[in-house]
This record gives C-alpha cells, sequence and structure tokens, in this order.
C-alpha cells in the first residue's frame, strides 16, 4: 500500500502528464507568453506575477476544473510497480470473465459478419458519401433492411454470465445461509444502510431537495428560489467542484444543461466543435458493420419510446461519430475491458496488422442508443451533445456494461441491491426467490441503462444530476431496492415471474427522489 503522501505524488504527476501537450496547456503557454509583454510583470516577481495574471484572467479556475475532472476519473493510486492489467482490474478472475465475455462478443460479431458476407468496414463510393451527407440530419427517414441483423448481445446475456461467475479462492459452500439467497455468489465489499445515509447525507429528510421541494405546496421562497440564486452564481465563478456539491439537491431545469458541461469540464471551444466535424466526416466516407447495430438498436429502443422518438436523427449522428472516436479508447486505461480488435483482410493473426474495431473500442449492444436518448432534452446542438454524452460515457456508463470488482460497476451494483432488499425486505425478497422471481432478474435491465427509458425523463435527469453529484453510480442500485419497497404489497400476492414482472412493467409513473428519501432515510433499520 502506498502511504498518504506517495499516493499524492503519483496522482499529481499522472495529472501533469495528463494535461501536458493538451490544448489548454497550450493556451496557457500562449498567455503567459503574451502577459510578459505587460508592464505589471517584474522579473523580480516573474513567478508570482504570472500566477497572479492567470487568476485575474480567469485562466487558474480553467485549469483547477482541467485538474478537477482528472481527479474525478483517476483510479485509486497503485503502487508504481503494479501493472497496468491491475490498474485496470485487480481481481484476476475478474479479468479472466472479463476477457472471456470479450471473445463471446466480437465471435458474436464476426459470425453475422460471416453469415451476412458484409465486410466490418468499406469505404463507400462517392456517390453514397453525397447521398448521406445530404440526409445528414434526416437519417431517421431512412428504412434500411436491417431483418438479417441482431444485437451483438441484450442485457438479459449478460446477467446470466454475471450470475454465473465465482471467485475460486472463496469456498461458497461455507458462506452464510443468506449470502446464497441471491443469484450473485461473488464476495465485494458493499456499504450498508448507515455507510450508505453517510455517503448520501445531502438527500436526507431535512434537506432541501428538487424533486420534493418544488413539486409539493411549498412556497418557491423557502428553498427553490435560493438554489436558483446560487445555481447562478457557481455558473458565474465556473467552478467544477461547487457544481458538483449543487448539484446533490438537483438542477433547476433553466441551469441544468449548463450545469452537467460544468461538472463534465466541456468547453465551447471552436477546436471541439472541428473534431466533431472530422468524426462526422469520418462516418461520411466509411461504413462500418458497427453503423447498422446502431441503426438497429435505435429502431428497436428509442424509436418506439414515447418520450425520445423525436430524436431519432439526433441518435444516429451521435453514434455514428461515437464509434469513430479513437479518443474514448483513453478509457481503456481505467476499464476492466479491452478494446476489440479486427485484423486486415488476408492479414488474419498478423499482429501488426491488428485494428482497433469499431475504432472507438465500444461494441454496441441492444439499449445502448438509450444512454444518449435523455440528453437530448438538454443540448440542441449536436457537437455539444457529442461532448457531453463521450465524458457520461467514459465516466460512468461504461462501467455498467463491464465486468469489475469497482464500486460502480454493475457486479457491484447488482450485489448492493441484493444485500439491500435481502436484509430490509427479507419476506419480500424470500418470497419472490420461492416463486422463481428473483428480484435481479426484473431490476438488471434498469441498473444496465441506468434507468433511462423506464422513468420519466424529468424523474430520469434528477436521478443522474445526483449520479453526476455524488461521482456514483451506486444510487441505482439504492433506487431499484426503494423501487421493490414501494410495490411491496403487490410483489408479495404474485405467484409467478411473469406476475411479478407485471408489477414492475411500468414505472414511468413513480418519483426518483420521494423514493430514495424513504428507502434511505425513512426505513427503520
Amino acid at each position: 500500500m502506498l502511504g498518504e503522501e506517495e499516493e499524492l505524488s503519483v496522482s499529481i504527476a499522472h495529472i501533469v502528464q495528463k494535461l501536458k501537450g493538451s490544448a489548454l496547456h497550450c493556451q496557457l503557454e500562449k498567455e503567459a507568453r503574451k502577459c510578459l509583454l505587460s508592464t505589471d510583470i517584474k522579473l523580480e516577481t516573474l513567478k508570482e506575477d504570472i500566477r497572479e495574471f492567470l487568476k485575474s484572467s480567469g485562466w487558474e479556475k480553467k485549469l483547477q476544473n482541467a485538474v478537477y475532472r482528472e481527479l474525478t476519473v483517476l483510479p485509486a493510486p497503485c503502487h508504481p510497480a503494479a501493472p497496468a492489467e491491475h490498474i485496470k482490474e485487480p481481481l484476476a478472475y475478474m479479468r479472466r470473465a472479463q476477457a472471456s465475455w470479450e471473445k463471446r462478443v466480437l465471435k458474436s460479431l464476426n459470425s453475422m459478419c460471416t453469415e451476412l458476407n458484409i465486410p466490418l468496414a468499406r469505404k463507400r463510393p462517392a456517390e453514397e458519401q453525397k447521398e448521406l451527407l445530404n440526409k445528414w440530419n434526416e437519417m431517421g427517414t431512412e428504412e434500411p433492411d436491417l431483418t438479417l441483423f441482431r444485437p451483438v448481445y441484450a442485457p438479459k446475456d449478460f446477467l446470466e454470465v454475471l450470475i454465473n461467475l465465482r471467485n475460486p479462492n472463496y469456498d461458497t459452500d461455507q458462506t452464510s445461509f443468506r449470502a446464497n439467497l441471491g443469484l450473485i455468489q461473488v464476495p465485494l465489499k458493499m456499504k450498508d444502510i448507515p455507510e450508505l445515509r453517510e455517503f448520501f447525507g445531502e438527500l436526507n429528510l431535512n434537506t432541501g431537495q428538487l424533486g420534493v421541494d418544488d413539486s409539493t405546496p411549498v412556497p418557491p421562497e423557502m428553498f427553490e428560489n435560493e438554489h436558483l440564486r446560487i445555481g447562478k452564481k457557481i455558473l458565474e465563478e465556473h467552478d467544477s467542484a461547487a457544481a458538483q456539491q449543487y448539484v446533490r439537491q438537483g438542477c433547476p431545469t433553466a441551469l441544468r444543461a449548463e450545469l452537467w458541461a460544468l461538472i463534465l469540464n466541456i468547453s465551447d471551444q471552436p477546436e471541439d466543435i472541428l473534431y466533431y466535424e472530422q468524426l462526422k466526416s469520418n462516418v461520411i466516407q466509411h461504413d462500418l458493420l458497427s453503423d447498422s447495430l446502431i441503426y438497429k438498436d435505435v429502431k428497436l429502443t428509442a424509436s418506439n419510446d414515447d418520450y425520445y422518438f423525436v430524436f431519432e436523427d439526433y441518435l444516429y449522428q451521435v453514434l455514428l461519430c461515437f464509434s469513430r472516436d479513437t479518443s474514448v479508447l483513453e478509457h481503456f486505461a481505467y476499464n476492466s475491458a479491452t478494446p476489440p480488435k479486427s485484423y486486415i483482410r488476408g492479414k488474419l493473426g498478423v499482429e501488426e496488422f491488428a485494428v482497433v474495431y469499431p475504432p472507438n473500442g465500444v461494441i454496441p449492444f441492444h439499449g445502448f442508443s438509450m444512454y444518449v436518448a435523455p440528453l437530448c432534452f438538454l443540448y440542441p446542438e449536436p457537437a455539444r451533445l457529442y461532448q457531453v454524452f463521450r465524458e457520461m460515457y467514459v465516466r460512468f456508463f461504461f462501467r455498467l456494461h463491464s465486468i469489475s470488482s469497482h464500486i460502480s460497476g454493475i457486479m457491484s451494483l447488482c450485489l448492493l441491491f441484493e444485500n439491500l432488499l435481502q436484509t430490509h425486505l427479507p419476506q419480500l425478497f424470500y418470497h419472490l426467490r420461492e416463486i422463481g422471481a428473483q428480484p435481479l432478474r426484473i431490476s438488471f435491465k434498469w441498473m444496465v441503462r441506468a434507468f433511462s427509458g423506464y422513468l420519466a425523463t424529468d424523474q430520469l435527469l434528477l436521478l443522474w444530476d445526483r449520479i453526476l453529484g455524488y461521482n456514483s453510480l451506486e444510487i441505482l442500485a439504492v433506487l431499484a431496492a426503494a423501487v421493490f419497497a414501494f410495490r411491496a404489497m403487490n410483489l408479495m400476492e404474485v405467484t409467478s415471474l411473469a406476475a411479478a414482472e407485471a408489477v414492475l412493467a411500468d414505472i414511468s409513473t413513480l418519483k426518483v427522489m420521494p423514493l430514495l428519501q424513504i428507502f434511505l432515510f425513512a426505513t427503520v433499520t
């Protein structure tokens, strides 16, 4: 283990390395050189004067936000001698399980490619490029024949892999009776209710919340007006850390887009728009097999959703550009997954001819487009929408479809959900288990999509406020358990999995914040 000082120096070295050569670093150097021409800069106090100039001109705040962003995504410091694979995932059996799952997914993709006799990638003819460019803003009107294409996998396939995962060093026969009741049989450290109450302290019943205090007959001057004023002040100060703390109590609708962009350190720089246009150009020039998977997924999910069908064109634009974005590959440094590789035709198995496929290293699965859909309500400009989605993905969403021991990983969320139900609703858990309706089989699809497509959009955005505020996905497991608690009386009467699924088929009328508050802070333990 590293000492506190060693941890700090490792983190500082990592952040300095990451920011060197970045656009911000170039801009800071440029501004520092420019300020040398000022008469206020004295040679004797050069360092202090430049610092003061950067502070007064707002560049110090931009640097702080960039550092804060790196701290937020930085994996826990490891020993300097630790291999890279330990940073990605410290448990060997988890790494093996993830590698095995990746082989299965890639095999599914390759078999589809062979069956349909379609190349993984091809250059579009000039006429096709022109046609796609003309239809870029109305791709939803296209009706390509996708009947032969199928999603590479669905959440239920992934759940089966998680259920069958075991720690080879752990004797399950010697564990407690309670632990064996659930589907997940992997021992991981979870928070209990007292620890969750402490972690989600700002959600307590005595603290004002958007999602509660703005939807009850409480005069707005008691909480809402002041909360809005503070939000505007934070935007003026341009402080990422303050914004993250602020959204724990929810975002006012009018400020949400700007506050989320601030937390995620999204800037409106011309080079960001240019980068998006380059990705668009790549989409126009080359056709990938994964494009058809994206089309199919949007048609199967968002296009049939009452809230999101109007954003079909946006979804195609963002997801097709995302599949070409090689900057996404950077997140594999702290993701247990490894980007899949394919080989140039005729060079199978020759490592120097291996290329990451798709270029961003992420194979879309059934429901993937639902990570983007809610963001369309906030960002009308495709370039900004794209930046926010990419940052949300590399911070949070990738953890929902990769096998890892991380506290926000899908495996931990499943275990936390089952632990909460077994501890606080033991009769319900036992009843559902006895009738063959394991609760996780119902709630998994909610968690793997971060509840997108299941909650009303206003409620979903309130939930995602808290994900950003706490920099954690654990709230998904808490909400899933809270939904079961809310419908417990109905669920105690069902006698089959189909009946249990029917009781929980529509959760779009539920209010997120009251459910979370009651489950965390009004449940007797």
